[in-house]
C-alpha cells in the first residue's frame, strides 16, 4: 500500500496558490490536489485551516502549512533539484516587497471598489514604481537573482501576472522590456503550464485528484 500523499487545497487562479504549486512541482512533491471554490469552501479545508484562505497543505502526519511561502520553503528544503534556494536569504527581501507594498498597491488597483478612499490609478503608479525596480534588476540578469530561476521568480511572477492582466494594453506600453520578457517566459514555461492544468472542484464525496503536480522535463 502506497504512503498517503500530502493534501493541497488550492484555487487555480490565486497567485499565492500558484506559487505554492510551482514549488511543489519544482521539488517533485506529489500531492492530493483538492481544487476549491473560495465562495464555497469545503468543511475539511476549514477544519484544517479556519482562516479559510488558499493554499493549505496538510501533511500526512497532520501538520498544516497555511502560508504559501512556508509551503515553498518546506517543499524545496526537502528536495531542490533546480536549485531554487541557491541565492540564499537575500532573495526574500524581494519577496517581502512583493508581498507587502506591491500586493497592497495591486489590490487597490485591481479592486478599487473594495477600498474606500483609494484611487486605482494612484495605486497603479505605486505598483509600477516597484516593477521599475525589478526591471532594473532584470536588465542585468535573466532572472531576479542571476542566470537561473529561483524561488524569488516563482514567488513574485504570479502577482506581476495579475498586475499586467488588469489592463494588458496599458502594461504593454510601459518601458519595462526586460520585465515583460521575463513575465512572458514564465507564462510560456512548461512548469507553469503544468501547474495551471484544470481540476474539477473537489467535494468530500468524490475521489481526489491524488497525482503529483506535473513537472517540466
Amino acid at each position: 500500500m502506497s504512503a498517503p500523499l500530502p493534501i493541497l487545497y488550492s484555487f487555480r487562479r490565486c497567485p499565492y496558490a500558484m506559487r505554492a504549486r510551482l514549488a511543489l512541482a519544482a521539488s517533485e512533491t506529489g500531492v492530493e490536489h483538492r481544487e476549491v471554490l473560495l465562495r464555497d469552501k469545503p468543511a475539511a479545508m476549514l477544519a484544517a485551516s479556519p482562516k479559510g484562505t488558499v493554499p493549505v497543505l496538510v501533511l500526512p502526519d497532520g501538520e498544516v502549512i497555511e502560508e504559501s511561502l512556508d509551503i515553498m520553503r518546506r517543499a524545496l528544503s526537502c528536495n531542490d533539484p533546480r536549485g531554487w534556494l541557491a541565492p540564499g536569504d537575500t532573495m526574500f527581501d524581494l519577496v517581502a516587497i512583493n508581498d507587502g507594498p506591491f500586493k497592497r498597491a495591486l489590490d487597490r488597483y485591481k479592486y478599487p471598489n473594495r477600498y474606500e478612499g483609494e484611487e486605482a490609478l494612484e495605486n497603479r503608479a505605486r505598483g509600477l514604481e516597484i516593477l521599475t525596480g525589478l526591471e532594473a534588476r532584470l536588465a542585468g540578469s535573466t532572472f531576479l537573482c542571476g542566470e537561473a530561476m529561483s524561488l524569488a521568480d516563482a514567488a513574485i511572477f504570479p502577482f506581476v501576472r495579475q498586475f499586467a492582466h488588469t489592463d494588458r494594453e496599458w502594461f504593454a506600453r510601459q518601458a519595462l522590456p526586460h520585465l515583460q520578457a521575463w513575465l512572458a517566459a514564465h507564462l510560456d514555461s512548461p512548469i507553469f503550464a503544468g501547474v495551471m492544468q484544470k481540476y474539477p472542484v473537489w467535494t468530500a464525496n468524490r475521489e481526489s485528484d491524488g497525482v503529483p503536480l506535473r513537472v517540466a522535463p
